[in-house]
């Protein structure tokens, strides 16, 4: 008798597929059509399990792993956390070298999938023995029948979104897309899904966002690596202290930065008007689209694209903690907040 049950081999065949869901109130000020790719919906709730499957699966069809095997990534949580789920799932080990910058959130994340977790200093350079691109490089010589995913110079980062997020994000608008705003942290999502959006339309433009404290930006204007551009901030997964191969920076248009506080605020209020719970880069990607309309990117037929790359959860300790706030300095005349009250009924 023929098993009739309509289920997913596993969790990875969730992966991808994300809806495009219309910004109705945020961007009221804006001239233009907004749509947020949700990346959320993906089963590890970031952008970053496209790149997780399609590169483990890459290194299976080429015979580099097996059973003992160990998959060793750098990462500021959310690309350890989609490899750790995949291994998981696989039964492959798995090694993280994770950014003292991430939130504990996902730091917990990480090691409740069973990945063994290496917090490195934030604050270094990338050179640094300490810096967490450093220390998975070692970690790799040192774990026989290991892999470095080294998601900032696989070109396969890029690959996983020309041959996913761009063709969804097509048919999603059924190529009527104008602009597409993205986070420009290894670069993978933004140039891979410009890369295919811009094959089928040139004139569809793509517009980065970088922070305040990256050398991005202005990497892209001069060609000119900028050890002054660099300075702690806070945002995680955005912006970089080294210059990533896995950035196509022919794909892009422009890029603009933006401010930890607005980010941290703009996610909050992303919540507060289009119920969506997301994270912190979201926010950055969102306070983006804001700052390019207001400098007339945007026309009254513009449809524009801006991918909010993960879920909330992963920041409950950070932007949507008040206490973290108020301690960022966050709370201030520019951006006030009154935040709803608790009432404990005895």
């Amino acid at each position: 008798m023929e098993n009739n049950i309509n289920a997913y081999n596993s969790i990875l065949d969730l992966v991808g597929n994300t809806p495009l869901i219309k910004l109705n109130r945020i961007a009221d000020a804006l001239t233009g059509n907004f749509y947020a790719k949700v990346e959320a919906f993906n089963p590890g709730h970031s952008a970053k399990d496209r790149i997780a499957v399609h590169i483990i699966e890459e290194a299976e069809r080429k015979g580099l792993l097996n059973a003992e095997s160990t998959i060793i990534e750098t990462t500021s949580g959310n690309t350890g956390f989609s490899l750790a789920m995949a291994s998981m799932v696989k039964g492959y080990k798995c090694i993280l070298a994770v950014s003292s910058k991430s939130s504990p959130d996902k730091i917990d994340m990480l090691r409740s999938m069973g990945a063994q977790v290496y917090v490195c200093p934030a604050h270094v350079s990338a050179d640094d023995p300490r810096s967490y691109y450093e220390v998975a490089k070692r970690l790799h010589k040192e774990t026989k029948g290991s892999i470095y995913i080294n998601q900032y110079f696989n070109e396969l980062n890029i690959e996983a979104h020309y041959r996913t997020t761009g063709p969804e994000i097509w048919k999603q608008t059924n190529g009527n897309i104008t602009h597409l705003v993205a986070c420009s942290g290894t670069g993978g999502t933004i140039s891979g899904t410009a890369r295919f959006l811009k094959e089928q339309n040139p004139d569809i433009k793509v517009l980065a966002v970088d922070a305040y404290g990256s050398v991005l930006k202005k990497y892209h204007e001069t060609g000119e690596f900028d050890h002054e551009e660099i300075y702690p901030y806070r945002i995680e997964g955005l912006g970089k202290n080294l210059i990533p191969s896995a950035t196509d920076f022919n794909t892009i248009d422009r890029y603009i930065k933006v401010t930890d506080a607005e980010s941290a605020h703009m996610a909050r209020k992303i919540a507060h008007t289009e119920g969506m719970f997301v994270g912190y880069t979201s926010g950055a990607a969102m306070q983006a689209v804001m700052q390019y309309g207001m400098e007339g990117e945007f026309k009254k037929d513009s449809n524009v694209v801006v991918i909010f790359p993960d879920h909330g959860s992963r920041y409950m300790s950070k932007i949507y903690s008040d206490e973290w706030m108020q301690n960022q300095g966050f709370f201030d005349a520019k951006n006030a907040e009154t935040p709803t009250e608790i009432q404990y009924i005895k």
